[in-house]
């Protein structure tokens, strides 16, 4: 979603707008518009505490274990609680998450990708790549040069 997003604004500024880009990103925020009508606030207030320690980057959240430490409740009440409110699971948030501040670096030119890997908490390059193509459909070059250059034509060559 975060990739469409940024493309989109792209595709904005340069004046030329992707109509189908902007339909995908519309049907993005309306499934995770629907997510928001579940029950009891404290599984609420759990997710959401979750969430926040992942965007802090705080130390607990590299695994399950030590963010439900951190939040006082067993691993497995805070991975049902989590995917049940967010739609996913907390890795792949974890990872979303990761990628956007990839893609935020890679926009602005980073070139050392196994140096971004480490300090954005992948195990090494090779992880980073896997996750970015997952979650954006690119490898972390390809996103470089669509995000720096507007995207034009290169889809087609990554």
């Amino acid at each position: 979603m975060e990739f469409t997003h940024r493309r989109l604004l792209i595709a904005a500024a340069t004046g030329d707008a992707d109509y189908a880009t902007a339909e995908e990103l519309l049907k993005l925020v309306a499934i995770a518009a629907g997510f928001t009508a579940r029950s009891s606030t404290s599984d609420d207030a759990l997710a959401a505490a979750a969430r926040e320690a992942i965007i802090a980057d705080a130390p607990e959240a590299v695994s399950l274990c030590a963010l439900a430490e951190l939040l006082e409740v067993s691993p497995f009440r805070l991975s049902r609680v989590f995917s049940r409110r967010t739609g996913v699971s907390l890795t792949r948030y974890r990872n979303r998450v990761r990628v956007g501040r990839a893609m935020e670096r890679l926009g602005g030119g980073e070139t050392a990708l196994a140096d971004m890997a480490v300090e954005l908490g992948f195990a090494d390059q090779a992880h980073l790549t896997r996750t970015v193509r997952e979650h954006v459909g690119h490898t972390p070059v390809a996103v470089r040069r669509l995000l720096a250059g507007g995207g034009r034509g290169a889809s087609a060559a990554a």
